[in-house]
């Protein structure tokens, strides 16, 4: 869902409580639709999230750090410009719409004190952020909305802000019951969900579908209600009326569909099955809510020329092996083709034309009369010699297509590893290892005249078990190896998950004794960073770095191993983010 009016009225009211009167001390732009404002306050320091990306709009105070592009983009060093050292002195909403306004007191370039607005559009794909100066006129915008975008309102440096149409709608705040339900009822032929969507203002899908849920168990045409409903229906205007005045953060999973929705109204329409969790505050709810997917989303972006490529490759590579499992399967006939030839060559005698078949006696088969096809164009000793000549090329070839097989596989199973930790990866940086791995593998070509300075390499995962021990986690192949191989002592543990995709994991012995607390929190992070990260009962093998080895000639975080025990774990994310060092 988005973030309907009402709910960003409880933000606002949030936010009130902690920052006004804060300084600004940073400003970071860490995509095109993203600011993120550090105010600093006398009890601490918050950072305020604002978002204009079509897909998730919101305002909140975070707790999670963003990275950060090396160079800030145009838009942040004129926000740097004018915000930096401003004091926050108030927010403001429009009505229960989606708009809220920060007030700034800063001052111009001259040092004469001044007014700076923030506006926050939050309207899914027309979301906007947008700064103004104290007469009202836009400094610059998030998204530049020209003519031939929108006729209806330009968004340009220069121009005078003017607020975006608004809707005429019932007012939960100043409205009662009994005049919210008789608008209600005056939708004739509306689904009673579309109905009350249209008539109060500042609630989302989930709450106007609530509401019919409780009147009727399901939904049906306004015109169609009886009169109980319509009394049921004004009673729960009335409890809606009394959820505002006390508003609750809840969030609503259902299974095999985590983060599905959240409500200032607790919802009972998703049945038993459906879990609801209530947060301490809005801020909270939504921050939590929207990172996984925005991680996901933000990866995709950067990422999504090597999601491409490996994807190409990994069908590319598929077709091979099938192609080559085709032509082993034709060669598996060739003893068929030597029989043949020795047929041919016992019997030549017999045949002094050209002839487009032979029957000889097959002396292999109680000197039953065969037919051996022949090239016309041939004499029988030259057929002869065709047939041994394709009874050596079929078996050649059986040798190299077993290889390239079993290549191709091992290929298949490297992409797939590779797959699975950039999906896994969170920062450009990550990313940017990623790709120079394929570029060292050759399946990603070097850009002529780019200056290649690698950089200092990321340090791996770390974890400590609940008992103390230390777990490294390998970000990517080329970290995988460098972590099994180089980093981790002989009498050090190693994880990995079976047969599956997943990060190398090393719990740190430190010349103790690992216990099997140890072991099993590590098999937990190890299937968490693995493609069975979302499975239950994960088989995560584990042994002594001594008896793991890399074979000759194998891609990076290729490894095997022989002596081995099993764990059999479900991976968590709650215990794998509190056992984070």
């Amino acid at each position: 869902m988005g973030l309907d009016g009402l709910t960003l009225g409880f933000v606002k009211n949030e936010l009130a409580s902690y920052i006004i009167g804060s300084k600004v001390e940073k400003v970071y732009q860490p995509s095109k639709q993203e600011l993120v404002l550090l105010l600093r306050t006398r009890n601490g320091a918050y950072r305020l999230y604002l978002s204009a990306d079509g897909q998730s709009p919101r305002v909140h105070l975070t707790s999670y750090n963003f990275e950060n592009p090396k160079q800030p983009p145009m838009l942040c060093m004129m926000l740097r410009k004018r915000l930096i050292g401003a004091n926050l002195v108030s927010t403001r909403q429009i009505g229960n719409d989606r708009i809220l306004i920060f007030t700034f007191d800063g001052t111009t370039e001259i040092g004469d004190r001044t007014k700076y607005y923030l506006v926050c559009e939050i309207m899914a794909q027309k979301s906007n952020i947008i700064l103004l100066d104290e007469n009202k006129k836009i400094l610059d915008a998030v998204k530049r909305i020209d003519e031939n975008k929108s006729s209806v309102r330009e968004i340009l440096p220069g121009l005078n802000y003017e607020l975006p149409p608004m809707l005429e709608k019932c007012d939960l705040y100043k409205d009662n019951a009994e005049s919210i339900t008789e608008k209600i009822l005056n939708c004739g032929s509306k689904m009673l969900s579309k109905a009350v969507l249209d008539t109060v203002g500042g609630i989302s899908p989930i709450v106007s579908r609530e509401i019919s849920y409780r009147v009727l168990f399901s939904d049906k045409p306004v015109s169609a209600l009886t009169e109980i409903e319509k009394e049921r229906l004004q009673t729960e205007i009335e409890n809606l009326i009394s959820a505002v005045s006390s508003p609750k953060a809840y969030k609503i999973s259902v299974p095999d569909n985590d983060n599905f929705d959240f409500s200032f109204l607790k919802i009972r329409q998703y049945g038993v099955d459906a879990k609801i969790t209530e947060y301490g505050s809005f801020c909270e709810l939504i921050d939590d809510f929207y990172y996984d997917k925005d991680k996901i989303l933000r990866v995709k972006r950067k990422a999504g020329d090597l999601f491409k490529l490996l994807s190409n490759a990994t069908e590319r590579t598929a077709r091979k092996i099938n192609n080559r499992r085709a032509e082993l399967q034709k060669s598996e006939k060739r003893e068929e083709l030597r029989v043949f030839a020795e047929l041919l060559t016992a019997n030549q005698y017999k045949f002094s034309q050209k002839q487009s078949s032979y029957d000889v006696e097959n002396y292999y088969d109680e000197n039953k009369i065969i037919t051996v096809p022949a090239d016309p164009s041939l004499t029988c000793q030259q057929n002869a010699q065709k047939y041994f000549k394709d009874y050596k090329k079929a078996a050649n070839a059986e040798k190299m297509l077993h290889s390239l097989i079993e290549e191709g596989e091992q290929e298949l199973l490297y992409l797939d590893s590779v797959l699975d930790n950039l999906s896994r990866a969170e920062t450009e940086k990550e990313i940017s290892e990623i790709r120079q791995e394929l570029q060292d593998g050759g399946y990603l070509k070097i850009k002529r005249n780019a200056k290649q300075k690698r950089e200092k390499a990321l340090p791996p995962l770390e974890f400590v078990s609940s008992d103390g021990f230390r777990i490294l986690v390998g970000r990517n192949n080329v970290q995988n190896d460098i972590l099994t191989l180089k980093t981790a002592k002989n009498y050090d543990m190693w994880l990995h998950v079976q047969k599956q995709a997943g990060s190398h994991t090393v719990i740190c012995s430190d010349n103790k004794e690992i216990t099997e607390t140890a072991i099993r929190e590590a098999a937990i992070i190890a299937a968490y960073h693995s493609k069975s990260a979302e499975s239950s009962s994960v088989a995560v093998d584990y042994t002594l770095i001594k008896n793991v080895k890399k074979p000759v000639g194998a891609k990076p975080g290729k490894v095997i191993y022989n002596t081995y025990n099993t764990v059999y774990v479900t991976p968590e994310k709650k215990i794998v983010e509190h056992l984070k060092a």
